[in-house]
């Protein structure tokens, strides 16, 4: 019998993600993007090998693009699917693995939503369009929190009184959980270790950011905290900032807190600094042309990631590896060689043929003889969501 199939599925507001993923296999069967739903622009764009194709779904919901998707996935799987596995970007301290999703799993979604509000509500879309949709197969729920309910007190405790973590839950969860637990597990492999063994500094840069420190498949510390805005600099996210600046431009400027949660949320990081972009490849075109803008918002990137890295050292015993993914961090030699250079108290040292020379979408390792590993693994959350539905299938009493 073949191996075991996985639809994945990633829901936005106005968008679907989706990947058939077949268990054992580095690429996916089909994948694709249902975007702009509820609009007359809504269209479902989808990649079968090296063909690539796209259908209009003009005033498509959430229900109607996953129905135009049952005849691709038909047309793909040679069985029937073993199990749809969802991204949920929050799970508070409910959830620490993944998850088979019944009414109680939604509900704890739900009472989830506060803590991210443009994500989970959407997700919740997503999961119940697809549950009507695909209603003979499990479906499970992979959160982004999951992963880093490993860390100690110490690390997702705010220094705030006891009742705001305890009623209200304010406390540091941490993002990209998926992520950074694939490529540290990679890395581990790619370095003959036993999977999922090793301490590893994992860097995911994309238009979101954020780093981790981890033990042998455990997180010990990340970068994000409550919600996706706090840690390193990111496409248009400011990152860290004092906390008062919230009071201070309320009285210098008059703004309340919408106005200022868009400005930290979608007016700052790169394109803030910038003035110009959010996206680095465009930032470094302009760098190359001495843009004092683009120049400076790559070296305030490239010394808070290297920062923050520095930081969570201090979660591990040893660090046998760096690790960069994320679109930024697998294809931007200057990003990666930036960073490593701010950490020479590290011992961490980039080969510069290494570092230019490695293949786009390849893993490698780009460090000088003598350096910790310096690893470049392109993530999956795809895959890992597939894997993970899979285990807790095989779970006993699953």
């Amino acid at each position: 019998m073949s191996s075991r199939l996985v639809l994945v599925i990633n829901c936005g507001s106005s968008s679907i993600k989706f990947a058939l993923r077949r268990e054992g296999d580095s690429q996916p069967l089909i994948s694709g993007l249902a975007e702009q739903l509820e609009s007359p622009s809504a269209c479902l764009h989808w990649k079968a090998g090296s063909l690539k194709q796209t259908r209009e779904l003009p005033g498509a919901d959430h229900q109607t693009a996953l129905t135009a998707l049952l005849p691709l996935i038909g047309e793909h799987a040679d069985q029937p699917l073993s199990a749809v596995g969802h991204r949920v970007v929050h799970g508070g301290e409910h959830f620490t693995g993944a998850s088979l999703i019944d009414e109680q799993v939604l509900q704890a979604i739900e009472a989830s939503a506060p803590l991210a509000p443009l994500h989970n509500p959407a997700n919740l879309i997503g999961i119940r369009a697809a549950m009507l949709v695909f209603d003979q197969v499990p479906h499970t729920a992979i959160f982004d929190t999951a992963f880093h309910q490993s860390m100690p007190p110490h690390a997702y405790r705010y220094a705030l009184p006891e009742n705001l973590y305890r009623e209200q839950g304010v406390r540091r969860y941490g993002f990209h959980g998926t992520s950074h637990r694939y490529v540290s597990r990679q890395a581990s492999l790619l370095l003959g270790k036993p999977s999922g063994s090793g301490a590893w500094l994992t860097a995911h840069l994309g238009n979101g950011c954020s780093s981790c420190a981890i033990l042998d498949d455990h997180s010990l510390d990340t970068s994000m905290g409550l919600t996706p805005l706090e840690g390193l600099v990111m496409g248009t996210r400011s990152g860290d900032v004092d906390p008062n600046l919230y009071a201070h431009l309320h009285r210098a400027l008059g703004w309340d807190i919408p106005r200022i949660e868009n400005l930290l949320n979608r007016e700052s990081g790169l394109l803030g600094l910038s003035g110009l972009s959010n996206d680095m490849r465009t930032l470094e075109e302009a760098h190359k042309q001495g843009h004092a803008g683009a120049t400076l918002a790559i070296e305030v990137f490239c010394y808070r990631l290297a920062r923050s890295l520095a930081g969570l050292t201090a979660a591990l015993p040893r660090l046998d590896g760096l690790i960069f993914t994320g679109g930024i961090g697998e294809n931007s030699p200057l990003i990666r060689a930036k960073t490593v250079a701010h950490l020479q108290v590290l011992g961490l040292s980039v080969d510069p043929a290494a570092n230019q020379q490695l293949p786009r979408g390849q893993a490698g390792q780009i460090q000088q003889a003598g350096s910790p590993a310096i690893l470049v693994i392109p993530t999956d959350e795809e895959r890992q969501i597939a894997d993970e539905s899979l285990a807790l299938l095989d779970a006993p009493g699953a």
